[in-house]
């Protein structure tokens, strides 16, 4: 079967959707067969395959509402092994639908659909919106872990224990299997002290629970990186926009990472 990663975190801005498209595009790249599985209504994560939001008919709103199946709204990237199932604005209306009474399984929606799926692909990412409603945890309940990215500034940890609270109780209750992969240090800087005392503080409380490359002891960190903020213009992921810089090698890092388990 595949295994299924979420990307996920309630804050915003803190490079859940970079971490979502780059870690399936450097899977993608060694060689696995990804689908990158985008459920945000802002759908960047679409947007950053080079993909406009108005250039096709169905995505995954339509997945949620039984209309179509995951298979017929997938989308080829320009990546080889990737693959892409889109979103659209459209999907913030689907908490109304979840919310409907005659949806008694609506945590379990995605679980389903993706069961169509079953092991077509090596992995399937999927990207989050960022917020902790029926969305993600949908998200959280299809799936095999989940990575948290976390950046390097203030109030970084800020809500992280309702989030940490969430997943426990979705392995206590309705996914037995969920795990935290680990957690990802986004925009760190190593001349910011804050960066610097976040990153401390992480590998104090959760050192086993981050990503290090093989034979070093120094955790895997996103650094602040122009390349990184300039490739979603150019739909493309920065290991492809700008493959050597120090965002793409952060991003192929975390892929052999997950890959080695």
């Amino acid at each position: 079967m595949s295994e299924i990663i979420s990307i996920a975190n309630q804050k915003g801005g803190v490079g859940k959707t970079t971490t979502a498209v780059n870690l399936a595009a450097s899977l993608a790249e060694r060689g696995k067969k990804v689908l990158l599985m985008d459920i945000d209504p802002q759908s960047n994560a679409t947007t950053s395959l080079g993909f406009n939001r108005s250039g096709y008919e169905f995505n995954i709103y339509h997945v949620l509402l039984g209309i179509k199946k995951i298979s017929e709204v997938i989308l080829k990237t320009d990546i080889k092994n990737l693959s892409l199932v889109p979103s659209n604005i459209g999907l913030v209306g689907i908490e109304k639908e979840f919310y409907n009474p005659k949806n008694k399984n609506r945590e379990l929606i995605l679980r389903h659909k993706v069961q169509e799926i079953g092991n077509s692909y090596d992995y399937i990412i999927i990207d989050s919106p960022p917020a902790l409603g029926p969305i993600t945890i949908n998200a959280l309940s299809a799936s095999d872990s989940v990575i948290i990215p976390i950046q390097c500034e203030f109030f970084a940890l800020e809500g992280l224990a309702q989030l940490l609270n969430t997943v426990s109780l979705l392995k206590k209750t309705i996914n037995p299997q969920l795990q935290i992969k680990g957690f990802l240090p986004t925009m760190y800087s190593g001349q910011n002290n804050l960066s610097k005392q976040v990153l401390d503080d992480l590998s104090h409380h959760f050192k086993d629970k981050l990503f290090y490359p093989k034979g070093s002891k120094e955790c895997i960190v996103v650094p602040r990186n122009v390349k990184i903020a300039e490739s979603p213009s150019f739909g493309k992921p920065v290991i492809k926009y700008a493959s050597t810089s120090k965002g793409s090698l952060s991003y192929k890092a975390l892929a052999l990472a997950v890959i080695k388990g």
